[in-house]
């Protein structure tokens, strides 16, 4: 039987592993990020990459291995996260060139389903919410909860509580991808919330409210949290303080773009239970989109708009001071379709602000990215000065004063960077020529080194009068002044011999030297210099990440709304007059879906709809399968819910009071826009 013991490294690894017993634990060896035992078989499946085994000097047998490239983290982490698993990620902490002992290495970052900033990993035209809940009781009921949300990719971090019907609806609405709770109220959430939600458990003393208010006020910088609008919501606080020390237990620790919390306030948004949600088609999976009330009113030019987009469906205004502002901007588009255009062609390669602001503020930006933020802002220059001449509309021109060019950090990014920086951090040329004198010189020398042994060359011979001086270099000597027999007497003193060969002598020369030293560092030294400039560009952008942050959601809300005129102006709505009577009078409504799916040539049989307190509360349809009752139904309820988000309509007139909640019931998994009846559906069911 053999004594061998395990060997340092793997010692290293289960050690490692005991700390993070749940996650998969990526473990950096050089170029490889490599797992080994139950991880890697799991690895193998997930990524198709092939399992190998490794010997681990111990007497039991050989241990199942399983790794990728470094450089690849980002194709391999995003799909074991899809695959619903914890990935603990192990970087060495030192470099092994300065060092003769075992690397040190620890785990520097968790990432989860609900915490994550990969790109490939988090759907871009989704929020990717973590949520906290916290179980808490009245006088009065029973099951009582905070609610807290964060999308650790784009830095919003919300609010809420409230019973049990409530907090349902705003999971559904906010769709988390991970929920956090106390550690012994597993058995509770599955019974109210079901299974289909990730979830982890905290321990109890993250969910207190010493312990809450402590963790927020430092990571807000705040004596308290009255700022927020928070102190009559405790439970909440409870569990966004839940949300921030799981921030901490996972190592996300860069959270400088988190400074704002916000509340939810059920007064000011429309009720829709998750059936409602579902009866209505207002969201579906990819395959689905095209026909749902999102597919078709998304006309946005950029992900944050689209997030945005599918906040507004999902919580429909009920207030109708901010309704009338936004409908006004849209009306205003509508009727401008230059400026609409205008303003469309300067934000449609803004691409994702919102996340590139999280990711700076996090230092995992690229220089392209970096870059990209420069081009942002000189975009929203064209944007800010149509919204500022529109003096008459008090709200589209309030958006354009808000928008924050931010020149100093164009500026700065616009002179450190080149025209075309890389996509990766540590690659050359990430530095533009004339940042940093000392990096320029050494980029001379990288790519004149030739020029300069020719010009040394040159120079020596005339010195010395050695007319067939010649320069080489091998392995053993590095660089030489190759100097034939017959010219040795012209040899210099301060010369050094380093080889002789039949014909000739060879030797090295002070400047020489250095030149090789020069050479064999410049690549370091160049990296060092780019990364250090680099870095000192990305903590100045710290400085702006408030006022990039609020140019994101202006321009997400600029996107939403142009995205409605572009939809009513194609499709022939019309814009609603919403006030707060109690009546509801559509005349010549359309299903927004339905009509977009229509067979060629086939026209929508558009209906009426008059319901009022006085002389028409109910109305009760009959006919036969398929005469479109259930298309009524619905038609009258989408109609209701655009008006409420502030999108035109689709009808001939529309005047909708304003209504606190919807509900509809047209039985379930009905699918009318793809042409079955509820009865079909029914029966087939």
């Amino acid at each position: 039987m053999s004594n061998k013991k395990e060997t340092p490294m793997m010692e290293q690894f289960r050690k490692i592993k005991e700390q993070y017993p749940d996650a998969l634990l990526l473990f950096r060896c050089g170029d490889f990020y490599e797992t080994y035992s139950e991880d890697a078989v799991k690895a193998s499946k997930i990524l198709n990459i092939t399992l190998t085994h490794r010997n681990n000097g111990s007497s039991t047998p050989q241990t199942e291995m399983a790794g990728f490239p470094f450089h690849a983290l980002d194709t391999y982490l995003p799909k074991l996260v899809r695959a619903g698993l914890r990935v603990a990620i192990c970087d060495q902490l030192e470099d092994p060139k300065l060092t003769k002992k075992l690397v040190k290495r620890g785990v520097t970052e968790l990432v989860t389903p609900g915490l994550n900033y990969s790109d490939a990993a988090t759907p871009q035209k989704e929020n990717n919410f973590l949520a906290c809940l916290h179980f808490a009781s009245t006088k009065n009921q029973e099951d009582y909860f905070g609610v807290a949300f964060l999308d650790l990719s784009t830095g919003e971090f919300m609010v809420a509580e409230g019973a049990m019907d409530y907090i349902d609806q705003l999971l559904n609405s906010f769709a988390p991808k991970e929920v956090l709770f106390a550690r012994d109220k597993q058995r509770r959430f599955e019974e109210l919330f079901g299974k289909k939600y990730f979830t982890f458990c905290l321990e109890d003393w993250m969910l207190t409210s010493e312990a809450a208010n402590d963790r927020l006020n430092r990571q807000f910088h705040t004596q308290n949290l009255k700022g927020f609008g928070v102190e009559t919501l405790p439970n909440a606080v409870i569990a966004a303080g839940g949300v921030i020390h799981y921030l901490d237990m996972t190592q996300h620790l860069q959270t400088d773009h988190i400074k704002r919390l916000s509340r939810i306030e059920a007064n000011r948004y429309v009720w829709l239970d998750p059936f409602t949600v579902r009866n209505l088609e207002l969201f579906g999976t990819q395959e689905q989109h095209t026909h749902t009330l999102c597919g078709i009113l998304d006309r946005t030019l950029t992900h944050m708009g689209a997030r945005l987009m599918r906040r507004w469906i999902a919580m429909p205004l009920k207030e109708l001071r901010p309704i009338k502002n936004r409908q006004q901007v849209v009306e205003y588009f509508f009727r401008h379709p230059q400026h609409r255009d205008t303003i469309a062609e300067q934000i449609r390669g803004i691409g994702d602000m919102e996340r590139l602001v999280s990711r700076l503020s996090t230092c995992r930006i690229s220089p392209k990215e970096m870059a990209q933020i420069a081009y942002i802002l000189k975009q929203l220059e064209t944007v800010k000065h149509i919204l500022t001449e529109e003096k008459d509309l008090q709200f589209l021109h309030l958006i354009g004063e808000q928008i924050d060019l931010c020149t100093d950090l164009r500026k700065r990014i616009s002179h450190t960077l080149p025209p075309t920086p890389p996509a990766i951090q540590g690659r050359p040329d990430t530095i533009a020529t004339g940042v940093d004198d000392e990096l320029d010189q050494l980029r001379t020398l990288q790519k004149d080194g030739k020029q300069y042994l020719l010009d040394l060359q040159r120079r020596e011979a005339q010195k010395t009068g050695i007319q067939n001086l010649k320069i080489g270099f091998n392995n053993v000597f590095g660089y030489y002044l190759e100097v034939r027999n017959n010219y040795k007497k012209l040899v210099p003193n301060d010369w050094i011999r380093k080889q002789t060969l039949v014909n000739a002598e060879r030797y090295v020369t002070e400047e020489l030297k250095q030149y090789e030293q020069q050479i064999q560092t410049a690549d370091e030294k160049i990296m060092i210099i780019e990364n250090r400039i680099f870095n000192e560009l990305m903590e100045y952008g710290h400085k702006f990440i408030s006022q990039l942050q609020t140019n994101a959601t202006l321009i997400a809300e600029i996107d939403c709304l142009l995205s409605f005129a572009f939809v009513a102006a194609d499709y022939h709505y019309v814009c609603p007059v919403v006030n707060e009577d109690l009546v509801i009078d559509i005349r010549q409504g359309r299903h927004p879906v339905i009509e977009r799916h229509l067979p060629i040539g086939e026209q929508y049989i558009a209906n009426d709809v008059m319901l009022d307190n006085n002389s028409q509360q109910i109305i009760m349809l009959t006919g036969p399968n398929m005469a479109g009752k259930s298309a009524l139904l619905r038609q009258t309820a989408l109609i209701v819910l655009m008006a409420q988000i502030v999108s035109f309509v689709p009808a001939e007139s529309a005047a909708v009071g304003l209504v606190d909640k919807i509900f509809t019931r047209v039985g379930a998994s009905d699918n009318i826009s793809s042409g079955e009846s509820t009865f079909m559906v029914e029966m087939n069911e």
